[in-house]
């Protein structure tokens, strides 16, 4: 994992994004933001086990049917099954040691 201050390529209302291996972020204070750093490392986790490409297929086509269903970006932003897991578990920083394989599943 390599956390790189990218503060021009995060998209506007982000703070960060994960290309793996890479985590880029928008400010350096996140780099000792463990909560931050979690919810990142879960989308690494989540690329590793979907051998990326496919992960940023199913990220975007699961995006559009959240934005059919929800009529708002936001919301469906947040309810892309990668995005629940990721919010739902990034304060439990002990998650990843336990975490089964396709976990994100769960959150469809």
């Amino acid at each position: 994992m390599f956390l790189i201050v990218a503060k021009y390529l995060i998209p506007k209302g982000y703070r960060g994004m994960v290309v793996f291996p890479f985590v880029l972020m928008k400010y350096d204070l996140d780099r000792n933001n463990a909560v931050f750093v979690n919810h990142e490392k879960i989308h690494l986790r989540q690329q590793l086990e979907m051998l990326v490409l496919p992960f940023f297929i199913w990220y975007v086509f699961e995006f559009f049917i959240r934005l059919i269903q929800y009529k708002n970006k936001d919301l469906a932003y947040r309810n892309i099954s990668f995005e629940r897991e990721a919010y739902t578990k990034e304060r439990d920083l002990n998650y990843l040691k336990n975490r089964s394989f396709f976990q994100f599943l769960h959150y469809l």
